[in-house]
């Protein structure tokens, strides 16, 4: 799917998703188990950071300073709100360029909506971003190739290039693998934690 495509469904349901993740622990476990491998503080990179809410909370109590990214406008005005000392961009992270390295990384059920020729790009990408010593922990589907399913009265779009795939490509680009766990069985939700020696 289209990234501007995707942005304008999540526009849709912005408040709706502010108002359900705001105070959700829905992911804050595992956001929690890969700080425990990070040395706290630095910079941080939410992708698909939506509204903000527990993830940037979890992030700031621990010292970084947050730059999230999301292709909902609505999003990422809520996220602004929400978090005004940290900042937010409305951008793609299929083209969007940045100088800045950071010591952790997330991306939280986001990057499973690109389209699945940019799955190995965007994690490559998300490699190059992340500093020597630094955190990376984030999502995807334990199948290969693409599908779309119906959510909130849409159809939302969904790709993996699948476990064996994720790991490649983390190690094509020097990262190790610190955690792997298909945390929702038996649906095929994964998180990945690794890091960049």
């Amino acid at each position: 799917m289209e990234p501007s495509l995707l942005g304008a469904k999540y526009d849709k349901i912005a408040k709706w998703w502010n108002d359900q993740h705001i105070d959700s622990s829905y992911g804050v476990q595992q956001l929690e188990r890969a700080i425990a491998f990070s040395d706290s503080g630095g910079k941080a990179l939410d992708v698909g950071c939506g509204a903000g809410g527990r993830f940037i909370r979890i992030l700031q109590q621990q010292g970084y300073i947050v730059t999230g990214v999301d292709v909902s406008k609505e999003m990422v005005k809520l996220a602004s709100a929400n978090h005004p000392e940290h900042t937010f961009v409305q951008q793609d992270i299929c083209i969007w360029e940045t100088e800045a390295q950071f010591d952790f990384i997330i991306a939280w059920d986001s990057i499973f909506h690109l389209p699945l020729a940019m799955q190995q790009p965007v994690i490559t990408k998300l490699c190059k971003l992340l500093a020597k010593g630094g955190i990376l922990i984030y999502t995807f589907g334990n199948a290969e190739g693409e599908h779309t399913d119906q959510w909130r009265n849409d159809t939302f779009y969904y790709s993996s290039i699948g476990i064996n795939g994720n790991i490649q490509v983390l190690a094509n680009n020097g990262l190790s693998l610190l955690h792997l766990e298909l945390d929702q069985y038996p649906q095929k939700h994964v998180y990945m934690i690794a890091t960049k020696p």
